[in-house]
């Protein structure tokens, strides 16, 4: 029971971490307003993509299950609707990886003034490198391209899993929350880690090493997404609940502003040295 205690705990302080982020964002008229600018942005953008989508929702689910052309009532109707469930999951899945991506790509150097901020009225990070956001913005739009390809061949299975009647419309949307928290996670933290020079491999692996905490931070921030108009808030608030979960994983005061070192740091890994002298545990990879 200890172990699952554990995770457990892990998991609520993923969760209270991006609710701190909220909490701050939400205090700060100025950061409002340059966190909505491109989340509005992203927003419209995908919002046409999404009606398009379901008004041919049925023309794709026919288009994609032309072999059940010829079968009777009802296995032909059973058949569609699983396809058509399907294709609505994974493009939950991968419409919020782009969004986040998408919001992230143009607002960046926006987003990076919130994680900054953040960072700042926790005490700063003394001893990390701190890289202006132009320095970091080819990276962050590398490694968001790089997710949301990853995004797309997870959600390969997840489709085919989706026509399989009962099973497709219940663990299926589970394990593509479960699956779309993890990374959002991994995506959301970007903004803070390539400030400190590191890159995703890094953060990949520093998440890994205390996955129920990433969960728990991704997996709300995924539900949230899916709640039309609420994205425009959630990716602004995320990313600075993303610099509090980056704090944590490095040991540094994510609850008031402190000289000291605030909580001891998470699961670490063998060292490595990253641009700037610091050490930085690397645990292996997604």
């Amino acid at each position: 029971m200890a172990p699952l205690k554990t995770m457990w705990d892990e998991f609520a302080e993923g969760a209270r971490l991006l609710g701190r982020g909220f909490s701050l964002y939400s205090r700060s008229p100025r950061l409002l307003l340059l966190g909505l600018i491109p989340a509005v942005i992203s927003f419209l953008l995908l919002a046409t993509a999404w009606f398009f989508l379901l008004w041919f929702i049925r023309d794709l689910a026919a288009t994609v299950t032309w072999f059940a052309d010829d079968w009777g009532s009802p296995w032909r109707g059973v058949i569609r609707f699983g396809a058509g469930a399907g294709i609505v999951i994974v493009s939950a899945l991968v419409s919020v990886l782009t969004y986040t991506a998408l919001t992230l790509l143009i607002g960046d150097p926006f987003y990076e003034v919130i994680s900054e901020r953040v960072e700042d009225h926790h005490g700063g990070a003394p001893g990390l490198p701190d890289l202006p956001w132009h320095r970091t913005f080819f990276k962050n739009a590398a490694d968001s391209i790089r997710l949301i390809l990853l995004g797309i061949v997870v959600s390969v299975p997840l489709f085919l899993l989706g026509f399989v009647p009962v099973l497709g419309q219940t663990v299926i949307p589970v394990l593509d929350v479960v699956v779309g928290g993890w990374l959002l996670a991994v995506e959301l933290t970007g903004v803070p880690f390539n400030r400190r020079g590191l890159r995703l491999k890094d953060r990949r692996a520093m998440l890994r090493a205390n996955r129920p905490l990433a969960l728990g931070f991704g997996m709300p921030v995924f539900v949230m997404l899916l709640i039309p108009f609420a994205a425009v808030l959630v990716v602004p608030a995320a990313v600075a609940g993303s610099t509090l979960l980056t704090r944590r994983l490095f040991g540094l005061p994510t609850d008031k502003p402190s000289a000291a070192l605030g909580k001891p740091p998470l699961v670490r890994a063998p060292e490595t040295v990253v641009p700037g002298g610091h050490d930085v545990g690397v645990a292996g990879r997604l």
